[in-house]
Order: structure tokens, then sequence, then C-alpha cells
């Protein structure tokens, strides 16, 4: 499990070991992890924290272009650039280069009903910190 922070919001995930056990291996190795989250510009209703040129050492595993709300995805960089992709709502991963496909690595199992207003703040007030923490 991994505890999630971004103001007085708070999620916890569970870590999807037998699906993504590379992913979830590259996770740890970056917790604790203090960024900022900002609202997706080609994916829908997705947060998301970018991370440039970092190797996180893994390929596609347990990939998917279409996650649901509080599925978190590794995108461990190819076509796009390496990012956490944080879904809230209806979502189809993409860049300006087109469709991509992330590594669902964690689920949301609690304060999914908080992910909307985590993507309102985003959108309407810009990056918001947010921070992971195993649990």
């Amino acid at each position: 499990m991994v505890e999630i922070a971004s103001g007085e919001l708070r999620f916890a995930a569970r870590l999807e070991e037998e699906a993504a056990p590379g992913t979830v291996a590259a996770f740890r190795r970056l917790l604790p992890l203090e960024s900022r989250v900002i609202h997706v510009r080609w994916s829908g209703e997705a947060t998301w924290i970018p991370f440039g040129d970092l190797d996180v050492g893994v390929g596609p595993e347990n990939a998917t272009a279409y996650p649901a709300a509080g599925q978190l995805l590794l995108y461990p960089g190819g076509i796009s650039e390496t990012e956490l992709l944080l879904p809230y709502g209806h979502c189809a991963f993409a860049s300006k280069a087109g469709a991509l496909a992330g590594n669902h690595f964690a689920t949301v199992t609690e304060g999914l009903e908080h992910l909307p207003e985590l993507g309102r703040r985003c959108l309407w007030e810009g990056a918001q910190p947010i921070s992971f923490t195993p649990r």
C-alpha cells in the first residue's frame, strides 16, 4: 500500500504486485516521492507528474491506454517522456505524439471520491503538491 496526500486530500492505493512487479519495484525506488501534480493536456480527466527523461528501468507491463478513475499508470518513456498518470474520471491516455499505454501499477482503494476534487484544483488552480509514502 502507498499513502497519497495533496493538501488535506488523502488517498490510499494498493500496489499491483502480481500484475506489474517490475513497475511496482521501480515505483518503490522513487519513494518517498514529493512533487507537484498538474492537469493533463491530452488525456481527459486525469492529473500527471512529468519526470522528463528519468529512466525507471522497466518496459511495458500491465499496460493500458484507458485507465479507470484511481488506476495509477507509470509510463516508462519512449514515445513521450516518463510520467505518472492519476486519472480521476474518463481517460484516454495520450500525448502530443498520439495514444500511449502506461503500466497500471497501483489502484486507489481509499479516498476515491476525492479524486475529482484533486482534478478540479489542478485544472482551475494550477499545480498541486502531492506526496507518495509507503504505508
